[in-house]
């Protein structure tokens, strides 16, 4: 006989002690009347942890920034495409959060995702700034900042004060990739290397190697998000929006999982040394000839 006791309701889980969050039920994308549309979206995940979108008015791009703060600094990853003010909407987002704190500001790191044009157009706006610090845009200065003892198989950190993210170099996509690793969201930013949409390869073997380095990375580890830096996807699957595209309607949503990096890592494994043109439910692998 099973005893009452046996029967009472369980303790409340804990959620593994990761600090929790929302997501956006819909992102703005850049229409149908781009009057009405805002040039940025400021999503908090919660009050230390900030998504911001910029309108496809602004650029069709549409990239996603990351605005994530310790307790003695705070990062940013990207800074937007074509004419980007993200150094104002920046300040501001930084300021209102200062001000709920009772804080007079923070200290701000800027760093990206990799180099390419639409996540470093607004890095202009940030130089001038005080009390930011620009982490380079070279493997050399990106390896010294984050602390990485050799490119890009060793991981990096970067303490924010009583959160450190982990800094994963996934190059393949560009030479500089890198992903960051929340510990205490639990949340993997990705970049342009995985998110809903097209992941254009540029060196397959290191993109294999990124790949295979960042499911290692990820065993055993709490993943709550994969989140990359666009979406190209359509909620219906195997479609996605063409190039140039502002207004995206029926967008996928922008958080992946581990299981979608798994299955990335399924594809390149199965192409071995043949790199194909690969749609798959919620992304396409697209590889492309090497830069010269």
């Amino acid at each position: 006989m099973v005893s009452c006791a046996a029967l009472a309701q369980a303790p409340q889980p804990d959620g593994a002690g990761v600090r929790p969050g929302t997501l956006a039920a819909k992102w703005i994308t850049g229409g149908p009347d781009c009057s009405a549309v805002p040039d940025w979206q400021v999503q908090p995940y919660n009050e230390d942890f900030y998504i911001l979108r910029e309108s496809g008015c602004t650029n069709y791009e549409k990239p996603f920034l990351y605005l994530i703060f310790g307790k003695d600094k705070a990062l940013l990853e990207d800074t937007g495409a074509g004419k980007s003010d993200a150094a104002r909407v920046v300040t501001e987002t930084v300021a209102k959060w200062a001000a709920a704190k009772g804080r007079p500001g923070i200290p701000l790191i800027v760093a990206h995702s990799h180099s390419h044009g639409d996540h470093v157009a607004g890095d202009a706006g940030f130089r001038e700034l005080p009390h930011v610090t620009m982490v380079p845009l070279t493997v050399d200065g990106t390896r010294e900042f984050f602390g990485i003892a050799k490119w890009p198989e060793s991981i990096g950190q970067i303490d924010l004060g009583e959160r450190v993210l982990d800094v994963i170099p996934i190059p393949g996509h560009d030479t500089l990739s890198i992903a960051l690793y929340d510990r205490q969201t639990g949340i993997l930013l990705t970049g342009d290397s995985l998110y809903p949409g097209r992941l254009y390869v540029r060196d397959f073997p290191e993109f294999v190697r990124s790949t295979s380095r960042l499911v290692e990375f990820t065993r055993g580890k709490i993943v709550a998000h994969v989140l990359g830096t666009h979406i190209e996807e359509s909620s219906t699957p195997y479609k996605d929006y063409p190039v140039g595209t502002k207004f995206q309607p029926e967008e996928h949503v922008l958080e992946l999982s581990r299981g979608q990096l798994l299955e990335l890592a399924g594809a390149l494994a199965g192409m071995k040394d043949k790199p194909a043109r690969m749609a798959l439910r919620d992304f396409t692998v697209w590889p492309q000839q090497p830069r010269r």
